[in-house]
């Protein structure tokens, strides 16, 4: 027997108004608000307070796939899938900035403010790193053949996690951007579209196109710990909650799961029948610390807001995870 908490959840809201399928979700600048981006060329800034007060933050040339928003500037950085990066002020609400370095799908944005720049990854294999001061380039690092995916910081280890399609994890240090290490655990060729340093510093997290979920010992020279069947398809987003105490992931199989961030037990499926949730891909995940909600998004072109309204402590038998899951 083991002691692990279970959860429900109410799918509370739904908002629709995009006309493509969503690929990215973020936070803005107050924690009821948040952005997505789709392949109708559109951001949109969505308020969980009242479901009437939306607006349209950027009209894109090309779909918008990735989106960071810095909140010490007001800036919400965009990546389409003509590989432009742009840069929004929210204060004036307009472009000052067009980045074109890459000329493929920019896949995933991150930001790393106490080295004042972010972190840019594309389709060609090529991770690019910017200043937030003056949006100037720092360094361009072609880093495989294939695309590169998603991007992840550990600011104690000054490390960074770059997963690749080559199904390959890159180690850099995130200072001198030297290549510390390759993890490889995924399957060849299938790309790593998720990485996810644990808050509690001990573990990296990663999920691929082979569906597996995979749980890296960071203090154990990033020995491959757990390789777990978690999905049907591939996985695209792994986010924790404010609290820290589940994480969630969601897959191109139509559901969400959520697990029990301590030992990686799988606690809740979330998918049409049960649920009313997504009909196609989940392609991105958001876990707001407004009202705890739980939010998703993907192909079906809804973005559901979901909330946890139970959770508890009660012993459960082990249970082994498979592929039906």
């Amino acid at each position: 027997m083991s002691m692990i908490a279970q959860i429900e959840v109410e799918k509370s809201k739904q908002f629709m108004g995009h006309n493509g399928a969503i690929y990215t979700l973020e936070t803005a600048s107050e924690n009821h608000l948040f952005f997505s981006g789709s392949s109708d060329n559109l951001v949109v800034e969505w308020n969980m307070k009242n479901q009437g007060q939306n607006k349209v933050v950027a009209k894109l040339p090309a779909k918008a796939m990735a989106l960071k928003y810095v909140l010490d500037r007001n800036i919400l950085l965009i990546g389409q899938s003509l590989g432009g990066v742009h840069v929004i002020d929210l204060n004036k609400n307009e472009e000052v900035k067009l980045l074109q370095l890459h000329q493929q799908y920019i896949y995933d944005i991150h930001y790393l403010p106490e080295k004042e720049c972010f972190w840019v990854a594309a389709g060609d294999g090529t991770l690019s790193v910017w200043s937030i001061n003056d949006f100037s380039l720092i360094t361009a690092l072609k880093l495989c053949d294939h695309k590169i995916r998603s991007i992840g910081f550990n600011s104690v280890l000054k490390e960074a996690a770059i997963g690749c399609g080559d199904g390959s994890i890159r180690i850099l240090d995130f200072e001198t951007f030297d290549e510390k290490k390759i993890l490889k655990g995924h399957i060849d060729a299938f790309s790593v579209n998720a990485v996810s340093y644990h808050p509690n510093g001990k573990y990296l997290l990663s999920g691929s196109r082979d569906a597996y979920l995979n749980v890296w010992d960071i203090e154990n020279d990033y020995a491959l710990v757990h390789h777990i069947p978690a999905h049907n398809y591939a996985i695209y987003s792994i986010v924790f909650s404010p609290d820290k105490k589940f994480f969630a992931t969601e897959s191109r199989d139509k559901t969400l799961k959520i697990w029990n961030a301590e030992n990686f037990d799988l606690l809740l499926r979330i998918d049409k029948m049960q649920h009313e949730g997504h009909r196609h891909s989940v392609n991105k995940l958001l876990w707001s610390d407004f009202n705890n909600y739980l939010i998703s998004t993907g192909d079906d072109k809804a973005i559901i807001v979901w909330e946890i309204v139970n959770y508890n402590t009660t012993p459960k038998v082990q249970e082994v995870i498979g592929k039906n899951a």
